[in-house]
């Protein structure tokens, strides 16, 4: 069930309850949610432009831009892919709190409020402004962003392959009560190479990786 929850002076709904902010917006396992958001004004300090194509715009665009663990990780997992026969091109990587904010404001526009909080972030709370995470199509542009994506040859080789790269299908089919969002096989986030593994392996989310860590909770192996 949803509450609602007062921060900095916006009352918004939320899945999780209180809304905190992270300790460590730098660190590469930082949780990012509808329950813990970035520190107001937070730019990630070591942004690049991957060496990998993208779909849209110029090379020196705000969404181009990755952290920098991320981005070479991003290029080496391309490669792979292309030699594979899978072309994989990126459509929107970081965004700044006020493009988010812009973002999330066109959607209510267009869907309404509720609708929107579906499969978008309000501003601090989005992974693309960690700088670790990255919306991905195939090279023809065809399903980006959209559920048909699920069944491209571009996603069935990320739910193979992305762990050993570092990275995991941040909001999987089927943990939407978990992790707030619907279903995304485009959007993907860099965690690490041994956290992603342990991720996939057991068939969890980010949140309950997360919460084992740090010692709340010990998931479920469905292995």
């Amino acid at each position: 069930m949803r509450t609602h929850t007062k921060s900095s002076g916006t009352v918004h709904s939320n899945l999780f309850g209180s809304l905190q902010t992270v300790r460590d917006p730098s660190s590469q396992l930082v949780l990012v949610n509808k329950e813990n958001r970035l520190p107001s004004g937070y730019v990630p300090s070591d942004l690049v432009v991957p060496s990998v194509p993208f779909l849209y715009g110029a090379r020196d665009a705000e969404f181009r831009l990755m952290r920098k663990v991320a981005a070479l990780a991003l290029a080496r997992m391309f490669a792979a892919a292309k030699q594979d026969g899978v072309f994989m091109d990126g459509v929107s990587a970081y965004r700044s709190y006020a493009t988010q904010a812009s973002l999330f404001a066109q959607y209510v526009q267009q869907y309404g409020k509720l609708a929107a909080e579906q499969f978008s972030a309000l501003p601090g709370e989005s992974e693309h402004e960690t700088g670790l995470a990255i919306d991905v199509s195939g090279s023809s542009g065809r399903c980006a962003v959209q559920s048909c994506f699920s069944k491209t040859p571009q996603a069935i080789w990320l739910q193979k392959h992305a762990a050993t790269y570092g990275f995991i299908i941040r909001y999987p089919k089927g943990k939407q009560a978990i992790t707030g969002y619907e279903y995304e096989p485009w959007h993907i986030r860099y965690v690490g190479i041994l956290p992603a593994k342990y991720i996939v392996g057991h068939n969890i989310t980010f949140e309950q990786y997360v919460a084992m860590m740090n010692g709340k909770t010990q998931p479920k192996s469905s292995l």
